[in-house]
């Protein structure tokens, strides 16, 4: 079978230090970058991460749920504590409360699946329990080419089948058909109910900064209609596509997150050599990637965040060279983490493991450290993403059906 549960359980001790794990330690510090001036301290804080939180830094438990996936890209709960995931290449799997491992069956017929692009973010609706709906974000080939679109469906409650019912919700949203370079494409919804839609600027130079245009961006819209969301900031503009934007100057948006009890929203980007980086989501913000270079040429050597742009939005934290490749992020929440709790995680593909970081009330960045249980141990992490039954579910990313689904907790 090419997907199936697992019961092992893998019980590593924690450092009792929270600082940086034993990843690239130049990829882990601090920005050093001209590009990368973040409200940041140089080094992680050692020590318990905050005197006012639990000084009790738990040991984590790795559970396998599911393995043989190809790319998962990205998981979601439902009430009934049923785990869905997609996974690039096309497919989407339910792992159910009692373990079992079963494929729902979905029309992907049309899938552009090429490079970064293919079956991408997932979300469940925040009304799931009575309508059964989830979306999707996915490259889709269109007559002789290609867009990536939001898709809405249901799925049937013993969770076999999965039914379009807006296809798309939200189209055209340029990809790059030759490489499939930087399409994206993670999904969340806000505090208001808005679909939130971080998108990727396909390497194409003019793109960021290019606010007709829906790529490199994140997008804000009503998830019943695909239309702007209420109080979007560019509401009054004359272009339509305009009016979906929350944010514009993005490079390869990988990660969306709400932090809880603030509402804030953190949007997570992959950089060229420098400078993966995670910044607040400020309405109409402009977060200052401009590649457009010389006869449209996508000129990567400029920085990630041009802080001499008027008005630009800095990252709360960027990675600095060598980048680290960071992906989905998701917040710890409940007092179970003890010390862990309130943390941003982020998944890291290239220097492997998932990065930590605490942020104040303001959120500014006070420390940043690795989680060892999952450093250089499980590969390439694309999704860490907090469960509503206050679990972390992680995907990996190493290809080739050897990607896993993975429960963490604290250990007893």
């Amino acid at each position: 079978m090419r997907r199936r549960p697992w019961s092992l359980l893998c019980l590593v001790p924690l450092l009792l230090s929270c600082g940086v794990g034993n990843g690239d330690p130049a990829a882990a510090s601090a920005p050093t970058s001209s590009a990368s001036l973040a409200p940041a301290p140089a080094e992680p804080t050692p020590g318990p991460p905050s005197a006012a939180a639990s000084t009790v830094v738990p040991a984590l438990r790795v559970e396998v749920l599911a393995d043989g996936l190809d790319h998962p890209w990205d998981v979601a709960q439902a009430p009934d504590g049923t785990l869905l995931l997609d996974e690039r290449s096309g497919g989407l799997t339910a792992v159910r409360p009692d373990g079992t491992v079963q494929e729902v069956a979905a029309d992907f017929s049309d899938l552009f699946a090429r490079g970064e692009t293919g079956l991408m973010g997932l979300v469940l609706d925040p009304s799931f329990a009575a309508d059964r709906r989830f979306y999707t974000c996915a490259g889709i080939r269109e007559g002789d080419g290609a867009e990536v679109q939001v898709t809405a469906w249901t799925v049937d409650e013993q969770w076999r089948t999965a039914t379009r019912v807006a296809d798309p919700l939200l189209g055209g949203i340029p990809v790059n058909e030759g490489s499939g370079r930087h399409g994206g494409c993670r999904l969340r919804f806000d505090a208001t109910g808005a679909l939130l839609v971080g998108t990727g600027d396909n390497a194409v130079g003019s793109n960021p900064q290019d606010r007709a245009s829906l790529a490199g961006k994140v997008l804000r819209i009503d998830p019943a209609t695909g239309g702007p969301a209420p109080g979007n900031p560019f509401a009054a503009d004359p272009d339509p596509r305009t009016r979906l934007l929350l944010s514009y100057g993005h490079r390869n948006v990988q990660g969306l997150a709400v932090q809880p009890g603030t509402e804030r929203v953190f949007v997570a980007e992959q950089g060229t050599r420098r400078d993966d980086e995670i910044s607040p989501s400020v309405p109409g913000g402009d977060y200052g990637y401009d590649p457009d270079g010389p006869g449209g040429s996508y000129d990567e050597s400029v920085p990630m965040t041009d802080l001499t742009r008027p008005g630009v939005v800095p990252p709360v934290w960027a990675s600095g060279a060598p980048t680290i490749a960071t992906c989905g992020i998701s917040f710890l929440d409940g007092a179970a983490w003890g010390a862990y709790e309130g943390l941003l995680l982020a998944g890291v593909l290239k220097d492997t493991g998932v990065l930590a970081l605490r942020l104040d009330g303001a959120g500014a960045l006070v420390e940043q450290f690795r989680l060892p249980e999952l450093e250089d141990t499980y590969g390439r992490i694309r999704t860490p993403q907090a469960g509503a039954d206050g679990v972390l579910y992680v995907t990996t990313d190493n290809g080739n059906g050897t990607d896993q689904l993975l429960r963490v907790t604290p250990a007893a």
